[in-house]
């Protein structure tokens, strides 16, 4: 096909997601490298999303493409019942990376899933039926993940599952109530959860699951000793902590996995994305020895056809041998410390920058109208002129790949850029600011 005709036949044919499908135009791509791709005119794009946060390691990694072919000339597939060698290979590369207390893993197809089968399992583990999240929070779109998630994106699937209990997440930057330090922030938000799991009543509770570094909604950083008093709660009932690490997991923010940061041990942790780079699709959830122990004698009412994919795992062992093996987490670290600078200058000169918050290689930028009063330059769920899409189409006029969520604006590149590549996207991102503050300040 050529450019135009991938381009119509995929908008007369494919349903989008997260769209209205009048009129969209998928950019058609023609071949990618590196942390670039391009179109079929030959259009270069750089990809500051890392796609959808889950291509770490760029385009065209040879070391995957490799494993996969080489897995698929032995066999494509094997059930889940079946010894597999690259399943066994992974799932013990998994647990060595994580704590002490982590036992097994349990592979699915991807990040909803992993959180699906999460919800499953420590409600199974702990006879218990509700399950707190967070509102500003994403964890899948299925009907199980769906319910877990907090923001708009819930609202086709209500009313929903019974047992789904919302809690606020520690989002310093919009609470009406100052804090003098992170210590006090985080005090306060503990003690309001602790509170409402009280209020719930305990012993009903069967986890708290929470992305461990908000994502899309925001890139919300816990404050210094939030994780912690969260893990004190869960301690105190009998909860389970569960971090969704599917977008943070596997050195997004300069640490193996985000719970790192903050010397919190989860009791189930739920991965995705970066585990294989998104080259095939793959999930799980590795699960504390307790949980693993109580399945040695109990069902693990868990299933999927095409969990532990060989393919998918042998994509996954050559992919995180790959972080391990190439300095990856030192590349995130210093690259990271760069863009913590670049974004902090957007901030100092832009009127339209509220707030910039990184870690690593994840970070956002929060646009507002006003920087005194912090009206956000679009309402919360909503964008009815189109500003977020018009800023995201200015950054790609320029080649600046990323999207919006609310009214922020996501860099997150693929954690092999370098420090030159970053100061040349960041300044196109700077160019397009320039326009908004002209426009909407």
């Amino acid at each position: 096909m050529t450019g135009e005709e991938i381009t119509l036949t995929s908008a007369t044919y494919n349903l989008q997601s997260w769209s209205k499908q009048k009129g969209l135009k998928p950019i058609p791509v023609r071949r990618a490298e590196g942390i670039y791709f391009w179109d079929y005119s030959g259009k270069r794009y750089s990809d500051m999303s890392s796609q959808l946060v889950n291509l770490n390691l760029g385009h065209g990694n040879r070391a995957i493409i490799d494993a996969i072919k080489e897995q698929a000339e032995k066999y494509c597939y094997i059930s889940p019942g079946y010894g597999s060698e690259p399943r066994a290979e992974l799932a013990k590369m998994i647990v060595d990376l994580m704590p002490d207390t982590i036992g097994k893993v349990f592979f699915t197809n991807g990040g909803a899933d992993a959180n699906e089968n999460a919800v499953k399992m420590a409600r199974m583990y702990t006879g218990r039926n509700k399950v707190f999240s967070r509102y500003r929070s994403y964890h899948g779109s299925t009907f199980g993940a769906g319910n877990l998630t907090g923001e708009p994106r819930r609202y086709p699937l209500e009313p929903g599952i019974p047992g789904f209990v919302k809690f606020f997440d520690p989002y310093l930057y919009r609470e009406a109530a100052p804090f003098s330090s992170e210590a006090e922030a985080s005090a306060y938000y503990v003690a309001k959860l602790r509170e409402q799991v009280v209020y719930e009543g305990p012993e009903s509770v069967a986890a708290i699951v929470l992305e461990t570094v908000t994502g899309s909604n925001g890139v919300i950083i816990p404050p210094a000793g939030y994780l912690a008093g969260v893990r004190k709660i869960c301690d105190d009932f009998g909860i389970m902590l569960v971090c969704d690490e599917v977008m943070t997991g596997f050195c997004r923010t300069g640490k193996m996995f985000a719970f790192e940061h903050w010397g919190v041990k989860p009791d189930m942790v739920s991965f995705a994305k970066g585990v294989t780079c998104g080259y095939v699709q793959l999930g799980g959830v590795a699960v504390s020895n307790k949980i693993a122990e109580y399945f040695d004698d109990h069902l693990l009412s868990c299933g999927l056809t095409y969990s532990g994919h060989p393919i998918a795992c042998a994509a996954g062992v050559a992919c995180v041998k790959y972080y391990t093996e190439h300095g990856i987490l030192g590349n995130v670290k210093a690259v990271g410390a760069v863009l913590g600078e670049l974004l902090e200058g957007l901030k100092e000169k832009h009127p339209c920058v509220g707030d910039v918050r990184y870690i690593g290689l994840f970070s956002a930028v929060e646009l507002v109208r006003d920087k005194a009063t912090k009206e956000a330059l679009v309402p919360y769920g909503k964008d009815p002129e189109g500003i977020m899409k018009g800023i995201c189409g200015k950054l790609a006029a320029r080649g600046f790949m990323t999207y919006s969520h609310e009214n922020v604006v996501i860099v997150a590149p693929p954690l092999i850029i370098t420090e030159a590549q970053l100061r040349e996207e960041i300044a196109k991102l700077d160019e397009v600011l320039s326009e908004v503050d002209s426009q909407w300040t």
